[in-house]
């Protein structure tokens, strides 16, 4: 039988290892990408192909005046330096905002000797991951109720900084009510195991302005099998509850039908919301869920194949 424990409260925020791991996955994930892209050749520059002309305010380059664009796009100062005529262009920005957030509370505290993680270090991992990857790509990285949309660089130190200081979010299984603006995504990282009205009310809170949405569900592979024989103690992780049981088997197959139907509730949630779930059980290596989070927010930008 798999033996499980429980980490405490001080090991549910980020230290140097969380943050290595997340820069060393983030530094793999480009090559990870592009051979998922090149299959469906559809990857140009960096994660979503942002970088050509448009609308935004960075400059881009400079390129040749065509005959019969308008004479006030022409840049004089860089046209006087030859006998050409220049325009300037500004770089794309409709890529959206990605934001963040992570659960810390007391069930992701949870690992069994089958995992490679506990569950609170992969969910750390992948968003430190993810986050380091859109702003290589161009994008900006906020954390929902925590820190606004930023684009640096250090992004994963910045992150892991804000969740070391952040003692409130320890207590808390779903992220707070923070306006999320239309055409911005948001990336939810949790085991998603609270009620199922309150998953619902969040999703349709931030989708109802026109937000897309990720969820991506931490689970421990004992949470999936439950392989307990005789009797047990079950424990309530965020509310302090046990529960002694007598016959583990009998309650097994009630638990597993019963994760199957929550799960399968999450899956139409987002469904219909347009959102997608990706389910990633911690004995398997954090690029796979990485690669396929990449994965699905490119298709929902219209940028890259589709996926399940």
């Amino acid at each position: 039988m798999a033996r499980v424990r429980v980490l405490p409260e001080s090991a549910r925020s980020p230290g140097r290892r969380e943050t290595e791991s997340a820069l060393s996955l983030a530094d793999r994930m480009p090559h990870l990408v592009l051979e998922s892209r090149r299959v469906a050749a559809n990857l140009a520059h960096g994660i979503h192909g942002r970088r050509r002309a448009g609308t935004g305010e960075t400059f881009w380059q400079f390129r040749p005046f065509v005959a019969g664009e308008a004479a006030q796009r022409v840049d004089w100062r860089r046209s006087a330096r030859d006998d050409r005529l220049y325009v300037r262009e500004r770089e794309w920005e409709t890529a959206q905002t990605v934001w963040f957030w992570i659960d810390r509370s007391a069930s992701m505290g949870y690992v069994s000797e089958l995992a490679q993680a506990p569950k609170i270090e992969r969910a750390i991992v992948l968003g430190l991951a993810l986050a380091d990857t859109f702003v290589e790509a161009g994008e900006r990285v906020g954390m929902l109720g925590l820190m606004p949309p930023r684009a640096t660089r250090r992004i994963a130190e910045t992150m892991a900084q804000t969740l070391v200081t952040d003692r409130f979010s320890l207590e808390e299984d779903l992220p707070p009510q923070a306006p999320v603006a239309p055409q911005h995504e948001a990336v939810l990282i949790s085991d998603f195991l609270s009620p199922l009205h309150d998953v619902t009310a969040m999703v349709e809170g931030i989708s109802s302005r026109g937000a897309r949405g990720h969820l991506v569900m931490i689970v421990d592979p004992v949470e999936e099998t439950f392989p307990f024989q005789g009797q047990a103690v079950l424990h309530d992780l965020e509310d302090g509850l046990s529960l002694r049981i007598g016959d583990a088997v009998s309650w097994g197959r009630a638990y597993r039908l019963r994760i199957e139907e929550h799960r399968e509730a999450l899956q139409q949630l987002a469904r219909r919301r347009g959102w997608t779930l990706t389910i990633h059980r911690t004995d398997r290596p954090a690029s796979e869920a990485a690669l396929r989070i990449m994965t699905l927010v490119s298709t929902a930008r219209g940028t890259g194949p589709g996926g399940r």
